[in-house]
């Protein structure tokens, strides 16, 4: 069942609420595509929240035994951005081509 264009989440950041808008109103999404829309949405305004935390606290601290620790949201950060890189690869939404033959690159070779 195809959706019209859906209305963005409202807890999205205003910027991710308007692409979230663009892509809903670029593409025919049925239900479960525009789940998947939403999720890769809240990852990116994860990774941003992350980014900011970052950026004013600085990527690594000091615990308390004077050890230099990364920062948890230099994890959160990543994580948010393989999570958002692969819903956009679920997504598929380069309709106009073919889907490629392996859906990933080929394994390293040893």
């Amino acid at each position: 069942m195809k959706e019209k264009s859906a209305p963005p989440p409202k807890h999205l950041e205003p910027e991710t609420r308007n692409w979230f808008a663009e892509i809903a109103a670029s593409y025919e999404l049925e239900s479960p595509h525009l789940r998947l829309l939403q999720l890769a949405a809240e990852a990116w305004d994860r990774c941003q929240e992350a980014r900011a935390q970052l950026a004013k606290d600085g990527i690594t601290f000091q615990d308390r035994f004077g050890n230099i620790r990364p920062h948890p949201a230099a994890g959160i950060e990543r994580d948010a951005r393989t999570a958002f890189a692969r819903l956009l690869r679920e997504l598929n939404l380069d309709l106009d081509e073919a889907p490629p033959e392996a859906p990933r690159p080929p394994p390293l070779k040893y």
